[in-house]
C-alpha cells in the first residue's frame, strides 16, 4: 500500500510537508507535497533547521500548492542538502518564488552575519543560513511549471493536475492521482484556499471526486466579516488617523494583501474619500511582487480590474497616482522624517522583522499613529503581541510601548472562511476520508465540530502520522 506522512503543518499554520510514498511499478517512489519553513519563534528555528538527511537524495519529485514560505521556503534548504529532481508548480508560483527565495536568502544572510559577529565576540561557533543564493538559483532551475488543468505525470505512475485556489497568484489546489494497492487513489489537497469575497484571485474551484482530502484550516473557527464592512472599517480608520494627525502603519504581506490593499485604497482615491496624500510601498519585496502582479494581470479577476480602469480611464499609471514605492534603505527612512498625514505599508506581515519595525520606532509610541493589522499573526511573532493587547514590545534591542491605537482588520484575509470551507468540503460526493491541516488546534476543533454537523467526519493528524492511501 502507499502511504502519506505528516511532517509538518499539522496543529500549526505553517511549516507545510507531506510525505508520499508510492508502491507504484515494483518499487518504491517518494514524492513530497510542500516542502515549507516553520514561522515563528525559537521552535520554528528548530524545526527549520533540522537536516532533511537522505530524505533528499531519495525524493523523486515535489510538488508545491503556492509560493508563500510557509509552502515552498525550505526548498532551497532541500537542495542545498542534495535534491535534484523536477519542482511541479504553476507559472505564477514559479514567478513568485524567484521574488520570495531570494528574498529569504538575502535576510538569512544579513541575519547570520549580526549572529556571527556575536558569537565571534563571545568565542562561540558560528553558524550557517539555511540556504544561500547560489541555493535559490538551483531550485529555480529545478521548476516546471503547468497550467491549471494540465495532467501532469509523476514517477511511479502517479498523476497530477492543479486547480485554481484562488488565494494569491498561482496558487493552486492540488489534485494527485496515486497507486496504492493495484487502484489509483485520489488525493486532493487544498493548499490555501481563497476568500470568494477579496478582490484580485477568481473564486476557488470546487472539486468533486476524491479518495482522501487535506483540507487547510486556518480560519476553521469563524467566517471573516462582510468585505463591504471591512472597506468602511477601513476607510473610517483612514479618516479617524487623518483627523488625528498622526501616519497610519500596515505591517505588509508582501504576495497578495499588499495588492488587495492597494487596490481598495485606489477605489478610495477614486471615490474621493481617501484624506492622506502620501502612500509609501516600503518593501522590496512586496514591490516586486505588485509589479509581478501588474504584469501578470490577464490572470487576475478582469471584473476587479475593470472597476479601476473605468476609474482611471485605462491608465495603468493612474491607479493610485500618491503611491511611492521605496526600494532603497536611504528611501525607506525619510519616510522617518514624516510626522503625519501618511500611509506607510512595510514588511514584514507579521512584524517580526524588516522595514516595519524601524518605523515602529518613531510611530508606535505616539497615541496619534493608527496601526493597522491586516493578516493572519502566528504565535511567537511580534504582530500576534501586538494583536494579543501587549503593552510593551520589543524590537532591535529596545522596549517600545505600544500607545498607537491598534485596528485588527480580519474582513481583508485572503482565506476562506469556516463557512466557504465547509461548502467548499461539502462538495465532494461519496465521503472522502478528510484530514484538517494548516490550523492552529483551536480553530481545528472548531471546523472538525462544523464539518460533524454537516455529516463529514474529520480527523486533525499529528506530527508523523502515518495513514494509507
Amino acid at each position: 500500500m502507499s502511504t502519506l506522512t505528516f511532517q509538518g503543518a499539522v496543529k500549526e499554520v505553517t511549516g507545510s510537508r507531506y510525505l508520499i510514498e508510492l508502491d507504484g511499478n515494483g518499487r518504491s517512489h517518494k514524492l513530497l507535497l510542500e516542502c515549507g519553513l516553520h514561522q515563528g519563534g525559537s521552535e520554528a528555528d528548530e524545526a527549520n533547521a533540522r537536516p532533511f538527511g537522505a530524505l533528499a537524495g531519495e525524493l523523486e519529485a515535489v510538488v508545491l500548492s503556492h509560493g508563500h514560505l510557509d509552502h515552498s521556503g525550505l526548498l532551497p534548504k532541500l537542495v542545498r542538502e542534495g535534491y535534484r529532481g523536477p519542482i511541479h508548480c504553476t507559472r505564477g508560483t514559479r514567478d513568485l518564488l524567484e521574488i520570495m527565495l531570494q528574498d529569504a536568502a538575502f535576510i538569512m544572510a544579513k541575519d547570520v552575519e549580526w549572529e556571527n559577529k556575536w558569537r565571534r565576540r563571545n568565542d562561540k561557533p558560528l553558524v550557517e543560513p539555511l540556504y544561500a543564493l547560489e541555493d535559490v538559483a538551483q531550485t529555480l532551475s529545478l521548476c516546471e511549471s503547468h497550467p491549471f488543468g494540465q495532467p501532469v505525470s509523476l514517477p511511479g505512475g502517479a498523476s497530477l493536475v492543479f486547480r485554481d485556489a484562488g488565494h494569491i497568484l498561482g496558487s493552486a489546489i492540488v489534485e494527485l492521482g496515486l497507486p496504492s494497492g493495484g487502484q489509483t487513489k485520489r488525493l486532493v489537497f487544498s493548499g490555501d484556499l481563497g476568500n470568494p469575497s477579496s478582490v484580485l484571485m477568481k473564486d476557488p474551484e470546487k472539486l468533486y471526486d476524491a479518495d482522501l482530502v487535506l483540507m487547510e484550516s486556518t480560519y476553521g473557527n469563524r467566517d471573516h466579516r462582510p468585505l463591504e464592512e471591512t472597506l468602511e472599517e477601513f476607510a473610517s480608520v483612514l479618516e479617524q488617523a487623518h483627523a488625528a494627525g498622526g501616519n497610519v502603519l500596515i505591517p505588509a504581506f508582501a504576495v497578495g494583501r499588499t495588492q488587495e490593499i492597494l487596490y481598495h485604497l485606489s477605489v478610495l482615491y477614486h471615490e474621493g474619500r481617501l484624506r492622506q496624500q502620501m502612500v509609501f510601498l516600503d518593501s522590496p519585496m512586496a514591490i516586486k511582487v505588485t509589479e509581478l502582479y501588474h504584469r501578470a494581470r490577464k490572470s487576475l479577476d478582469p471584473e476587479d480590474l475593470k472597476v479601476l480602469n473605468i476609474a482611471a480611464s485605462g491608465d495603468t499609471r493612474q491607479y493610485l497616482p500618491i503611491l511611492r514605492m521605496t526600494r532603497t534603505v536611504e528611501e525607506s527612512m525619510a519616510i522617518n522624517r514624516i510626522h503625519g498625514g501618511a500611509i506607510i505599508i512595510a514588511g514584514a506581515g507579521m512584524c517580526n522583522g524588516g522595514r516595519i519595525i524601524h518605523h515602529f520606532r518613531y510611530n508606535l509610541e505616539r497615541p496619534d499613529t493608527r496601526l493597522v493589522i491586516v493578516g493572519f499573526q502566528a504565535a511567537g511573532t511580534v504582530g500576534r503581541q501586538i494583536v494579543d493587547g501587549a503593552e510593551r514590545i520589543r524590537v532591535l534591542g529596545r522596549d517600545l510601548a505600544v500607545k498607537a491605537r491598534v485596528h485588527t482588520i480580519g474582513g481583508f484575509s485572503a482565506h476562506a472562511g469556516q463557512t466557504q470551507l465547509l461548502g467548499w468540503a461539502g462538495a465532494f460526493r461519496d465521503r472522502p476520508r478528510f484530514y484538517l491541516v494548516h490550523g492552529e488546534p483551536g480553530a481545528q476543533q472548531a471546523l472538525q465540530a462544523a464539518l460533524a454537523r454537516s455529516g463529514i467526519e474529520a480527523e486533525i493528524p499529528a506530527y508523523g502520522d502515518r495513514i494509507e492511501l
